[in-house]
């Protein structure tokens, strides 16, 4: 019923295909997802020379490896559409149990009862159903955030309804396949089928290579942003953030305030417990300040044990508030080591934006006000005056 010509164009495509993705999967093997999509591309291959071996296989052995190799197409690219979104992968059982039923069902229509058409319908019945929750998954985060993902999610979710609609398709085109005309129409829409099939495949490969694209460059943009230690931003990204921050207090005319802070004597901490144990103090830091913010608030690590975090929408009373308790937190936690516990305490200077102030200005108050805490003593917080003189 297919065209041999159409379906060894096909068997190159997805050769090719395979070929690119495994070479891209063996020098990129940190990207989730990629070694499933090759999988799944090379099940697609499988497929292809499976139909141009149906003069040299038994039928009963053809029907059941093509039953096959057309679910795992499908079933890969789910799992590849999972694993990139980075959700926990399924148990396989049940897709196991769903393809051995399909494959059992084949042989029976092909030996015991033959019924090419409900053996069209089984092929379609799995991977449909596949290729849909590969949409539902992809499809997640914003369109003008990752527009590659619902790009995929889109081919995946027409493919997934047209094999799931196919066997409809061919029944309401040819209802009498034994009559010659149905009989050339039903050839016409297995070439469409084929068609159809080589066209998903050439655009779910090149959606699954912008969803590479797209993880490569969000890891550079991490770490491009991201302090590496201690996983907040750097200081050149929290000062783009600050300043966009600053732009939206004046458009709002809401309340900003930065906190500045100093880990008390950290130099000795280096120099008693070592660089390890200096990271693990930095990362420690972090963690119990991050569990004092809200979801709005954004810190940095300016520079080896000085930190800053501005606050959108608080007082300042609210800002010595958190402050106050940031730092009873940390001088009441010690760092926890196979050495023993590390006691740290903070300096922090806290102060609240005023029209005009830039992000130097509005950085140079709140480092100001830390000092003045370092001066009075450390383990402590200082505010600076939040209005200008007249």
């Amino acid at each position: 019923m297919h065209s041999p010509t159409l379906v060894i164009l096909a068997g190159i495509l997805a050769a090719l295909v395979t070929t690119v993705f495994y070479a891209v999967w063996y020098f990129n093997k940190g990207i989730p997802g990629l070694r499933l999509w090759t999988l799944s591309f090379f099940c697609a291959s499988v497929f292809c020379a499976s139909l141009l071996m149906r003069d040299h296989v038994p039928e009963v052995l053809l029907v059941m490896l093509t039953q096959a190799s057309i679910a795992m197409v499908a079933y890969f690219c789910f799992l590849g559409s999972r694993a990139y979104m980075g959700r926990a992968s399924v148990p396989h059982g049940y897709a196991a149990s769903a393809i051995a039923a399909v494959m059992a069902a084949a042989a029976y229509f092909t030996v015991v009862q033959p019924q090419m058409g409900i053996r069209f319908a089984l092929a379609g019945s799995v991977s449909g159903v596949c290729f849909l929750l590969t949409a539902h998954t992809l499809a997640r985060g914003g369109f003008r955030n990752v527009p590659a993902r619902y790009l995929f999610a889109i081919v995946a979710s027409l493919h997934g309804l047209f094999l799931l609609l196919r066997p409809l398709l061919f029944k309401l085109a040819a209802p009498d396949a034994g009559n010659g005309a149905d009989a050339g129409m039903v050839a016409l829409l297995s070439q469409f089928v084929v068609l159809e099939a080589t066209l998903s495949l050439v655009l779910m490969a090149f959606g699954a290579l912008m969803l590479t694209n797209e993880y490569i460059t969000r890891e550079l943009r991490h770490l491009a942003e991201v302090d590496p230690l201690t996983d907040v931003f750097n200081r050149r990204a929290f000062l783009t953030l600050l300043e966009k921050a600053i732009s939206s207090a004046d458009r709002t005319q809401s309340g900003l305030s930065v906190l500045a802070i100093d880990l008390d004597h950290f130099k000795k901490v280096n120099d008693t417990w070592g660089h390890k144990g200096g990271d693990d103090v930095l990362r420690h830091f972090v963690g119990l300040a991050t569990s004092c913010l809200r979801n709005e608030d954004v810190m940095g690590r300016m520079g080896g044990e000085e930190f800053a975090i501005f606050l959108p929408n608080a007082s300042s009373e609210g800002t010595r508030a958190i402050a106050e308790r940031l730092r009873a937190m940390v001088a009441s936690q010690p760092v926890a080591t196979d050495r023993g516990p590390i006691g740290l305490t903070v300096s922090i200077g806290a102060t609240q934006y005023l029209p005009g102030d830039s992000s130097d200005a509005l950085l140079q108050r709140a480092d100001e006000a830390m000092y003045l805490a370092k001066e009075h003593g450390r383990n402590r917080v200082e505010a600076l005056a939040l209005s200008r003189p007249s």
